[in-house]
Order: structure tokens, then sequence, then C-alpha cells
């Protein structure tokens, strides 16, 4: 991982443009190639940012194209930083001065220990895939990636591979969570195509919608019936 603080502004180009002015920031290029801006606020969320797979290719300001033909370059900017997705879009980082640059290796994250309740619906679950639909089995709990473990790796009644992101209460941080995998998994020719399942004993609409979005399905799980404590025949209604 590297971390910058410095003064930089940023243009995104793409599906839509975005500017944001000079000024100080935090901005952190992660070993899965994902670069982000932030500011001193707004907790996690980036201000804008770049998902793997992405180049980051770094200029010095007066090398760059804008220099060499026009002459026109703030005089502030000393390098400028283009990271180009794997769609075509940009982002675009003009870097003034800079107040800290460090870089460090953090290694293989274990992932979030989960707790009780969500850990045990994980291992119910993959001792009942069938819970997602006939034919399916459980190949493997906490299937490692690059970024972290995939909570169940399972192929579905046709064969194919399935990666199931499991939460007690499914949020959007658990669906985006689960597209970084599948970004990862997707890229292992030894899988092939991978498809998402997002099971939650809850799921928020939001979630629902990005979910559908990115092409996950979404489970709702019965914790109880799963343990064996709630059985259809035995209910009135």
């Amino acid at each position: 991982m590297r971390v910058v603080i410095g003064e930089c502004q940023v243009d995104y180009g793409g599906r839509l443009t975005a500017h944001l002015p000079m000024a100080r920031r935090l901005i952190l290029v992660k070993a899965d190639g994902s670069v982000s801006v932030h500011a001193d606020d707004r907790a996690y969320k980036p201000l804008n940012w770049m998902s793997p797979p992405c180049t980051l290719t770094v200029t010095a300001a007066a090398d760059t194209e804008l220099a060499a033909t026009t002459g026109d370059i703030d005089s502030k900017i000393r390098e400028v930083w283009m990271v180009r997705g794997k769609n075509g879009d940009y982002l675009q980082i003009s870097l003034g001065e800079v107040e800290l640059d460090y870089s460090t290796e953090l290694g293989v994250d274990p992932g979030l220990q989960k707790d009780g309740v969500e850990a045990h619906l994980q291992a119910l679950l993959a001792e009942n895939p069938a819970a997602f639909g006939d034919g399916w089995t459980t190949v493997q709990r906490e299937y490692m990636t690059a970024i972290g473990p995939v909570d169940l790796l399972c192929r579905d009644e046709l064969g194919c591979y399935v990666a199931v992101e499991v939460k007690r209460r499914g949020e959007i941080d658990g669906v985006e969570q689960l597209t970084r995998y599948l970004e990862l998994m997707n890229r292992n020719p030894l899988l092939g195509e991978v498809r998402g399942v997002f099971a939650a004993q809850q799921i928020k609409p939001q979630a629902r919608t990005l979910a559908s979005d990115r092409g996950i399905s979404c489970v709702v799980v019965d914790y109880d019936a799963l343990r064996g404590l709630d059985h259809a025949e035995d209910r009135l209604f």
C-alpha cells in the first residue's frame, strides 16, 4: 500500500465527468491496483476512486501532453497520475506539494472476524447448500483471494462456480465486498465465469438494488430453519 498526503486536483472522465479543485487530500494506492482519493471527512468513503483492474502511470508535470502542447500547466503541479480503468474511464490526479509519501506491504489480511451468529450461519449454509437451490454443492469455505476470503465457493446445478457472501444483515458494503471478490475470481482461468450470491437474514432495499445492478443474486436465509428449530409443517399459517 502507498499512502500520499498532499495538494492535488482530480479529474474523472468516463460515463460522466467530475472535477475536484486543488486541496489537501489523502491518496491510497492499494496492492490490488485500486486508487482512491479521500478528504478529512465521510468516514471510509472516498471522494473519487478507480477500482481494479486499472493501470497507474506517473509523469512529471513538465512532460505532460498539456504542458508540451500549450504550456498551460499550473506551477503548483509537480507530477500527474493517470489511472485508466478497464472500461476506458480514467482518473487524472495532478499532485502539488506532497507532505507524506509512504509505502509498505500489509500482507494477506485474515479477513473480518464474524460474530457468532454470522459465523454459524456461514457454517450452516456450507453444510446445506441446497438452501440456494437443488443440485448445489459446497466446494470450499473461506476461499482465499488476493484481497481476502470469500465466505463460500459453491457449484450450482449446472456445475458453474458461485461465490457466496454471507451476512447477518445485508447492506451495501457487503455487495461492494462481493463485487471486488468477483472481479478477481473472474480473472482466474481455472474458475471460468463466476457469478455471485449475496445471502443474509435480512437484506436492505438499497443493497438489493445495487446487487441487481451488479448481476448478483440475493437470497434471504432463515437461520432458525437451517438450525432445525423451525419446521414448516408445524406452523398454523
